[in-house]
C-alpha cells in the first residue's frame, strides 16, 4: 500500500467524519479507504480511529498523529500548487503580525503595493503589541522591532532604529528640560509595558553605558497610549524612533538627551521555523525587506 495514499486516506476520514464521506471526497471506494487505514495502523502498530456504526473518531494516538501529519500534507499540497502555478502568481492567504503602532505607520501603507504586485494574494494583518505565538496563531510572517527571543524562529534583520527620548513643549514649559539622564528621576516618565511602577532606561556617558530608574503616573502595554500621553503633556517617553514618524515632525514635540542615547533596536522579519516556506511568504518577505528600510 502506497504510504502517501494511506496518509491521504487517513486525513480524509478525519476531516470528512467517516469512511463513506472520505470515499466521496477522494473518489476512492470505501473498501479502498478502509484497506489504506488498516495498512497504516498495522505499519504504526497503533489504533488511530475508533469505529462504530454511527461515527468514526480519533483515538488519543490518532489525534497526536493527525496533528503532526496534517501540516506536512498541507505543505506538500502547497508545494504542488506552486509548481503548477505560474512563476509570477503567488495566490493564497498570508497572515502578517506587527506591533500596533509600527504596523499602522509602516506596514499598512505598504499593503496596497504588495497586493497590486501579487493579485492572487490575500493578507490578514494582525496588529498587536502583544508578541504572538506564531505557530499557535498561524502567523506566516511577523515584523518585529526589538530582540526576538523565539528559538524556533527564523530571523532576518532588515533595518535598525535608534531610541529617542521625547516630551511635549507644554510639559517642558511646566517642568523644565532635563539636561542629564539623572535628572529624569525628577520627571514624570511614561512607561511602556503595563503594570509597571518603574523602569530602567539605557544611556551612555563618558564612563560607558548606564541606566536610570524612572517612574511616572502612566504606564501601558500600548505604544499608542504612551505616545498620546506625551502629546497631551503628561510626561516624557522613550521610544524606538520608528514609532514616532509623525510626532518628530510636530513643532510641539521635543527630543531630549540625544547625546546620551546610543541604543538601537533591530527591525526584523520573522518566520516560524519549518521545513517548507510557501512562495507567497518568501515573496512578501522580499517585498518588505526592500520596502521597509527607506521608510525607517
Amino acid at each position: 500500500m502506497d504510504r502517501f495514499h494511506a496518509l491521504s486516506a487517513f486525513v480524509a476520514v478525519v476531516e470528512a467524519g467517516g469512511f463513506s464521506a472520505a470515499a466521496r471526497r477522494t473518489g476512492d471506494s470505501q473498501s479502498a479507504i478502509s484497506k489504506a487505514i488498516g495498512a497504516l495502523e498495522k505499519r504504526l502498530g497503533v489504533v488511530l480511529l475508533n469505529r462504530s456504526t454511527r461515527s468514526v473518531t480519533l483515538t488519543d494516538q490518532g489525534q497526536r498523529y493527525y496533528d503532526r501529519i496534517k501540516p506536512l500534507m498541507d505543505e506538500m499540497d502547497e508545494a504542488d500548487g506552486e509548481l503548477a502555478s505560474s512563476t509570477t502568481d503567488v495566490p493564497g492567504l498570508i497572515r502578517i503580525a506587527a506591533a500596533a503602532t509600527f504596523g499602522r505607520l509602516h506596514v499598512l501603507p505598504l499593503i496596497p503595493d504588495l497586493l497590486s504586485r501579487n493579485p492572487g494574494l490575500q493578507v490578514d494583518l494582525v496588529l498587536s503589541d502583544f508578541i504572538r505565538d506564531m505557530t499557535e496563531d498561524r502567523i506566516d510572517l511577523a515584523i518585529r522591532v526589538g530582540p526576538v527571543d523565539d528559538p524556533d524562529a527564523v530571523v532576518r534583520r532588515v533595518a535598525r532604529t535608534p531610541l529617542v527620548c521625547v516630551g511635549s513643549r507644554r510639559y517642558f514649559e511646566q517642568h523644565g528640560i532635563p539636561k542629564t539622564p539623572a535628572e529624569l528621576t525628577d520627571h514624570n516618565c511614561l512607561l511602556y509595558g503595563g503594570l509597571m511602577e518603574s523602569a530602567n532606561w539605557p544611556f551612555v556617558g563618558p564612563e560607558g553605558r548606564f541606566s536610570v530608574t524612572v517612574r511616572g503616573n502612566l504606564s501601558s502595554n500600548s505604544v499608542e497610549t504612551i505616545r498620546a500621553g506625551v502629546l497631551a503633556g503628561v510626561g516624557i517617553g522613550l521610544f524606538a524612533k520608528v514609532s514616532l514618524a509623525e510626532e518628530l515632525r510636530h513643532p510641539d514635540v521635543i527630543t531630549v538627551l540625544d547625546e546620551f542615547i546610543s541604543d538601537v533596536r533591530d527591525v526584523s522579519i520573522v518566520w516560524p521555523r519549518r521545513r517548507f516556506v510557501p512562495a507567497r511568504v518568501r515573496r512578501a518577505t522580499e517585498f518588505f525587506a526592500a520596502a521597509l528600510p527607506p521608510r525607517l
